[in-house]
Order: structure tokens, then C-alpha cells, then sequence
């Protein structure tokens, strides 16, 4: 019977592969002038990086909570799910603004500013580093599980692995959508044997240990206090939370694909597949009869031997070896390609220069150094690793989603189409950062690191945006509000009407005696006067809109005469609260204009459906 499912489920599988391998275009395609790979590419790039974390995030999670992590694995596996839907939403934002790849960097550039976009720098290059060096810990550490080795020779290959994957990307070799899915196969082939096999040797005792975990996880939400049972969810999700780092790498894919609606379908895929087979794996394992305590570094080859017998466990860790090397790869590559964005953004051109085969030559030698530094610094402990991983794998998290919110804040669902729920956002974003406090408090060596990176890019964040962040040529071009009080001076009528208009409203009714001003964020607008009178001022940093505004009014107040009758004009707030909260805050600062300037006629204007419509047509 146990023969002939595994003959049967290994025989779906091939069939499956099978009729994938006939299909055309099914990594990539040649479009709009350019290759593009497809959802299911990236998909497969990410769960390969994703699934890499099977190999040392359960043990890991155990090392902190216990028995109870088999519940909290699964139930961080849903949270992840539900942040992956912001992540989408994020990447549609970005493709509005024409922004493609970057990820974190780019979205909190995008809405919080260049200088501190350089937190979220320090924040996912950590995640970068520290995905190299972990998976470096355990692509040896699970490849030699069957092996002895002294520790100074496994600490030799630690330091090889990371110098050969960096001289492989230096001579322009690097890993393939193709490579990768041939890896996936095989992935695919072990994993669900590995599945089948803990699901056949699932007994009385093992089904125990899950009954134990559970009634401990309801303990933790039964506690006396409601912010004690918070403070269990915060601290067993936070201690899963490895079990899904490289999930935020789908978002760094987007300049690969050709639409964000492609990330939506790999975050899909990546839901259905290891946000179910990576809790099923650490249950299996965890409540297996194996001395969890003796198998730090090499619990799954060992739990693989334990179901299916010696020759698998030994395969599992060939599995395990190559993984886990390809994720090294990804982060040197991802990390590569982060610093060469923001070089490019900053005009640092000397460091990503590239060589003869096309490599970032100095990025790399550059990568590899950081990589083997923090190595020497932790003695190669898979342990002290994990603790420095967690912080900035949360803190991307945190940023992304606190970023979102203060983007929906200010600029509501008007441009996506993609949106999910304001309160979900704004209860991940409460979850995410109790989670990032615990980790500080809890993982001292990964807070000094992330803290020391964040101080060093933010001190020269601030000191480069000052001289070349990339908006200040686009600030050069604004008008003035003088340019504004010259136009209304040239208008021979007494009666003039000023007309705020956002930077991408439609602007109807022209008239002689009408002037139109927009107020843009370089960052998210760029200026397009479309006729003479219709002024663009950008919003200087550390000043809000409304303040501009008022400054405005006060110059045109003092340069003109008091014969001229002004008219300012808003636009009727059709906006939600709940979708736009700003718009009540704006309304109610509006009001309060004409006790400021008794001199000024206001107006909130509506123009009806049809007025609106003749003036797109014309």
C-alpha cells in the first residue's frame, strides 16, 4: 500500500512536469522589444529562495518557543499570506509611478523621502548579508550531515562557498529562470516524498506532541491578560518568522515582469505551495521522535533518514546543499542590484563599473568581504545568525507596511485598482512593528548590527540627498509663488480666479481671467503645463501642503493692489474619510482660510458629471 502511493503520487508528479516542459513561453517571453520572464518564473526564483529556510527555521523557532512552534509556524505561514496581499498592492503603486524594481528601497523613497528611504537600505541589505551567511552556515552544515568533519575545515568551506559564488558572478555566471526550474524539479520530487514518508510514519506519539503544541498555543491566547495573550501571539509569530524570509523577494522581481499583476500571481502560487508544505515539514519533523536538541544544524537530512530510509536522507541533504547555495547566489545578486540603484540614483558610477563580462565586479568583491566579516564575527553559529536575520527581515516588513499606510493616507485608491482593506493594513502594520520591538529586545547581536547599519546609511543618506537626490532637478524647475502674482498683474480684469487643482485633475473651463496652481512631491509628480497659466509648485521638504497654501496667499495678499478682487477655488471633497483621511483634515483647515484672509472670496466648487465630461472631451 505505502509502495503504491508513493509510485503513484511520483508518477503525477512527472506527468505534471511533463506537460509544463511542452508549454511555450514558459519562463520567458520576447515583447515590447525586451525579454520578460513570467509569474511562474519568478515564483519559482522566490520559493527556491523561500523554501531554502525549511532547513534551519524550525529548529530555530523551537530553539525559542518549544513544542508550540508546530501551531505558531502555521499560523505565521497565514499572517505572511495576508501580508503578501500589500505587497501586491505595493507593486502596482510603483508600476503607477513608472518605478520598476528596488522593492522596499524604492516604495519608502517613493513616499517617506530619500534620506530616510536609507533606513530601509540598512534594513534589506541586512536581510541580504544575513541570508548569504545563514544559508552558507547550512548549505554546509546540512551537505556534511552524514559526514565528520573538524569544525575549522567546515568553517574553510563556509568562507570557500561565499568566494566562489562571488567569483562565479564576477566571471558573469550566474543562475538561470531554466537552472532554477530544473532545481524545482527535483525539489519537487524529494519534498513531497519527504511529505508522504512523515505522513506514513505519523504515530500515536508524534500526534501528542501536535495535541501538546496546540493546548500550549491556546494557553498563550487564554491568559488572564489580554495584553499578555498579545504579547504570546507577537513573541511565538516573531519566533517563526525565518520559516518565510525571502518572501519580500517577489517584489524585488518587478523590474523582470512585465506587470505588477504578474507579482500577484506568484505570491498566489507561493501561498499554495510552500505556505502549505513549509508548516507541514516543521510539523512532521518537530514531532518526530528525533533529540531535537542534537540535530541544531541538520534536523531535516536527519528526519528524511528517519521516514524514508538512509539513501533519502542523504539526497535530502544533496538538496539541502544546493538550495541553500542558489540562495546565497539570489542574495548576492539581489544585494548587487540593490546598491547598483541606488548608485545610479546617486551618480555613484565608480562602483558599478562593470567588467569586461559585465559584472559588478567591485559590488561583489565588496559583497563577499561583508559576507565573510560577519562570518568571522559569529564563529559560522547558525544560532547568533539567526538572531541578526530576524531583525531585518522585520524591519523591511515593518517599512513596506507602514510606508503603505501613510501612502493611503495621502493619496487614497484613486490610482490603483489593486487595494485591500485600510484597517487589515493598518493591523499588520501593529502586528509587524510589535514584532520587530520583540525582536530587538530578544536578539541583541542582530539589533547592534541592523542599529549600526541604519545609523551609517542614514548619516550618508542625509549627507548625499542634500547635494544628489534625484528630485532636485526636478525642484529646479518650479514656479514660484512671485510667478503666480506676475500672471495675476497681467490680467487686466479686477476680478481674477485662482483654481487649486491636484497634479493629475483635469482642468476645464479656461477663461481669460482664471489662473490654475498645482502643488507636486518631485518624488510622485512630475510638472506638465499644459498651457500658460497653470503653475506648478513643488512642496518644499518639511512643509505640508496646507502650509503652502497659506503661503501663497500671503504673498499674493501683500504684492497686490487692493483693487483686484481675488477668488480662490477648491474642489468639492468627494473622498471617503475612511479611503482618504487627509481629506477631512484639509476641509477643516480650508475653512478656517477666510478669517485669515477676510480680502479673499472662497469657493469649494462642484462642476457636475457633464460639465466634468465636456471638459475631458475638449
Amino acid at each position: 500500500m505505502k509502495t503504491s502511493i508513493f509510485i503513484a503520487v511520483n508518477l503525477l508528479i512527472f506527468l505534471i512536469f511533463l506537460n509544463l516542459l511542452r508549454k511555450k513561453n514558459l519562463l520567458s517571453y520576447f515583447e515590447a522589444g525586451r525579454w520578460w520572464i513570467t509569474w511562474f518564473a519568478v515564483s519559482i526564483i522566490t520559493l527556491m529562495d523561500e523554501l531554502t529556510s525549511i532547513y534551519y527555521a524550525p529548529f530555530e523557532a523551537y530553539r525559542f518557543i518549544g513544542i508550540k512552534a508546530i501551531v505558531y509556524i502555521a499560523l505565521t505561514s497565514l499572517f505572511i499570506r495576508f501580508l503578501s496581499t500589500r505587497m501586491v498592492e505595493i507593486a502596482e503603486i510603483l508600476e503607477v509611478h513608472n518605478i520598476k524594481g528596488g522593492g522596499v528601497y524604492s516604495f519608502s523613497y517613493l513616499v517617506l523621502g530619500p534620506s530616510v528611504s536609507f533606513i530601509a537600505v540598512a534594513s534589506i541589505l541586512v536581510v541580504y548579508i544575513l541570508t548569504a551567511s545563514i544559508s552558507t552556515v547550512s548549505a554546509v552544515e546540512n551537505g556534511l550531515a552524514f559526514l565528520s568533519m573538524p569544525e575549522h575545515l567546515k568553517f574553510f568551506l563556509k568562507i570557500l562557498v561565499i568566494w566562489l559564488i562571488a567569483g562565479l558572478n564576477i566571471l558573469g555566471i550566474r543562475e538561470n529562470a531554466k537552472f532554477t526550474f530544473a532545481i524545482f524539479i527535483f525539489a519537487s520530487f524529494v519534498l513531497l516524498n519527504l511529505v508522504i514518508g512523515g505522513i506514513f510514519n505519523f504515530d500515536s506519539s508524534a500526534a501528542s506532541k501536535v495535541k501538546e503544541s496546540f493546548s500550549l498555543f491556546v494557553s498563550d491566547l487564554n491568559d488572564s491578560s489580554i495584553f499578555k495573550s498579545y504579547a504570546n501571539l507577537v513573541t511565538g509569530i516573531g519566533s517563526c518568522i525565518l520559516a518565510y524570509s525571502g518572501i519580500e523577494s517577489v517584489l524585488q522581481t518587478a523590474s523582470l515582469v512585465k506587470s505588477w499583476h504578474d507579482i500577484r500571481k506568484a505570491y498566489i502560487f507561493l501561498a499554495l505551495t510552500v505556505g502549505i508544505f513549509t508548516p507541514l515539514i516543521a510539523l512532521f519533523a518537530l514531532s518526530s521522535n528525533i533529540e531535537l536538541e542534537k540535530h541544531e544544524t541538520d534536523l531535516i537530512p536527519t528526519f528524511a533518514e528517519k521516514v524514508n530510509g538512509p539513501a533519502f536522507g542523504l539526497v535530502v541533504s544533496v538538496l539541502a546543499s544546493i538550495t541553500l547555495i542558489m540562495a546565497v547566489n539570489t542574495a548576492m545578486v539581489a544585494s548587487s542590484e540593490l546598491i547598483e540603484k541606488i548608485c545610479e540614483r546617486y551618480n555613484f558610477q565608480w562602483l558599478i563599473k562593470l567588467n569586461r563580462r559585465g559584472s559588478l565586479y567591485r559590488v561583489h568583491i565588496l559583497n563577499a568581504t561583508f559576507y565573510s566579516i560577519i562570518l568571522l564575527i559569529t564563529s559560522g553559529s547558525q544560532a547568533i545568525l539567526a538572531e541578526m536575520y530576524a531583525v531585518g527581515l522585520v524591519a523591511s516588513f515593518t517599512i513596506n507596511i507602514g510606508s503603505l499606510i501613510i501612502y493611503r493616507y495621502l493619496m487614497g485608491t484613486k490610482e490603483i485598482t489593486y487595494h485591500t482593506s485600510r484597517t487589515g493594513t493598518l493591523v499588520l502594520f501593529i502586528i509587524t512593528f510589535s514584532i520587530f520591538i520583540y525582536i530587538v529586545l530578544h536578539r541583541l547581536y542582530g539589533a547592534l548590527l541592523w542599529l549600526f547599519m541604519t545609523l551609517f546609511f542614514l548619516i550618508a543618506g542625509l549627507k548625499i540627498s542634500r547635494t544628489k537626490a534625484p528630485e532636485i532637478p526636478v525642484r529646479r524647475i518650479t514656479d514660484s509663488p512671485m510667478d503666480v502674482v506676475f500672471a495675476i498683474a497681467e490680467i487686466d480684469s479686477n476680478e481674477v480666479h485662482i483654481h487649486f487643482k491636484r497634479p493629475k485633475e483635469n482642468i476645464e473651463n479656461l477663461d481669460d481671467n482664471s489662473i490654475y496652481v498645482s502643488f507636486y512631491s518631485p518624488r510622485l509628480d512630475r510638472p506638465e503645463k499644459k498651457f500658460p497659466r497653470h503653475f506648478w509648485i513643488s512642496i518644499q521638504p518639511r512643509t505640508n501642503l496646507f502650509d503652502m497654501i497659506v503661503g501663497l496667499l500671503k504673498t499674493i495678499k501683500y504684492e497686490l493692489p487692493a483693487d483686484k478682487k481675488i477668488h480662490i477655488h477648491f474642489g468639492w471633497p468627494l473622498s471617503s474619510w475612511l479611503d482618504r483621511m487627509s481629506t477631512g483634515i484639509m476641509v477643516y483647515n480650508i475653512i478656517s482660510l477666510p478669517r485669515k484672509f477676510p480680502e479673499f472670496i472662497f469657493h469649494i466648487d462642484y462642476t457636475g458629471i457633464e460639465e466634468q465630461n465636456r471638459g475631458n472631451k475638449s
